[in-house]
């Protein structure tokens, strides 16, 4: 890691598939991320996303998933 990134300053951005990220905090959003709540070191950020984002499957595939188990238990 350079020095740079140790000194920047970093939030961390989401999108509408709750995938989390880091961005540079000067920086103004991507287009479809906004953003997560936290902003620090990368280290800093880092531990916040490990901490939320427990489930890396995207949003569209957890309800797909969740619509499926559903159907499952009420159709059997």
């Amino acid at each position: 890691m350079t020095a740079e990134h140790s000194a920047q300053a970093f939030k961390v951005v989401v999108n509408h598939e709750d995938q989390y990220s880091l961005w540079p905090a000067a920086r103004d959003l991507p287009l479809g991320w906004m953003e997560a709540g936290a902003t620090g070191s990368r280290e800093q950020c880092l531990a916040f996303i490990r901490q939320t984002w427990t489930d890396m499957r995207p949003n569209s595939l957890r309800q797909r998933m969740d619509a499926g188990t559903a159907h499952r238990t009420t159709s059997g």
